[in-house]
């Protein structure tokens, strides 16, 4: 792999984010100018529902820039949430804290917010958008079972996340992602009951209603897929350039690795349900036997741990 820089990397990252920031108001036009054109399409009605579209793009734009600052002001209790961590105080675990703050001092970094999850396997994230958000939460199996060398290795990916700004982008990523699929299992639902509550109402009606959910449901998918592919399109890389700056601060690379072959045997936090947020992690915790992961390898988010470990070998 083709060493990058430091400030190489923070730059392609600032220039991913603010792409991504571009992007998707563009792609939510684009969907609300697709959703009207083949509703007037099945209604016959094309010209009227496209003379629709001035009057409620400011509507919808509006709608998802107050979603956008919510979730961006709200994106750390949101985490927390989904991830089930809790801060962990300096007195609980004083050895925590110690390793993390004597490896900021070492690269001249603010010292994160440290976080626990109350789960027996092993994992670990970094998050946040700026100096006051930015956490390093780690799961209690993973305090518990690694020595600190490898313990350290651990923190040290993380802090490179948070250095590198990764975790800036991948919010960013979730948030337009989360959009897009809460919009599409709205729409789903409203499907699943249209039936009923148009029992009263005339054949027609009906059926015009069904016709439209389904275009909405149709479009929202498509949406939701083009996210998807602006989140893959996030370089794998940033593990691997996790991996070597943590095994350049540490001087260990042998404890990192040493460290993910025991994550690998054990990285489900039971907690994670969802896949966006999965993505967080230090390896992505899913859940063993699942039909997706024989395609994994083709829209993973992080890279085959065997891989990482061979390249943390091989310094």
């Amino acid at each position: 792999m083709r060493y990058v820089g430091l400030h190489t990397q923070q730059a392609r990252n600032n220039f991913r984010t603010i792409l991504l920031l571009c992007m998707f108001p563009c792609l939510v036009v684009l969907l609300t100018l697709l959703f009207l054109f083949l509703t007037g399409l099945f209604s016959g009605q094309v010209q009227d529902t496209m003379d629709m579209f001035w009057t409620y793009l400011p509507l919808v734009l509006g709608g998802v820039g107050i979603w956008f600052i919510i979730a961006y002001f709200a994106n750390t209790a949101i985490i927390r949430s989904a991830t089930g961590a809790r801060t962990l105080q300096r007195k609980e675990n004083r050895r925590i804290y110690n390793l993390v703050e004597n490896l900021c001092m070492s690269q001249g970094m603010a010292m994160p917010k440290v976080n626990v999850i109350e789960d027996d396997s092993l994992n670990a994230y970094a998050s946040g958008i700026n100096k006051n958000t930015y956490t390093v939460a780690l799961s209690r199996g993973i305090i518990n079972r690694l020595d600190d060398d490898e313990l350290e290795g651990v923190i040290a990916h993380e802090l490179a996340h948070i250095r590198n700004r990764d975790v800036r982008l991948l919010i960013v990523s979730i948030v337009f992602v989360g959009i897009f699929s809460m919009l599409s299992q709205f729409i789903f639902r409203s499907i699943l009951h249209a039936p009923r509550q148009n029992r009263s109402s005339n054949k027609n009606s009906g059926a015009g209603v069904i016709v439209m959910l389904l275009v909405a449901l149709l479009v929202a998918s498509i949406g939701y897929s083009l996210a998807m592919l602006m989140r893959f399109a996030i370089s794998r890389k940033r593990e691997y350039m996790a991996d070597a700056a943590a095994a350049e601060m540490t001087r260990q690379p042998l404890a990192l690795a040493n460290a993910l072959r025991k994550i690998s045997r054990n990285p489900n936090i039971a907690s994670v349900t969802r896949n966006d947020v999965a993505q967080l992690f230090i390896e992505h915790p899913r859940e063993k036997n699942k039909f997706a992961a024989g395609i994994s390898g083709l829209f993973a988010t992080h890279p085959p741990i065997e891989k990482r470990i061979a390249i943390l070998e091989q310094f």
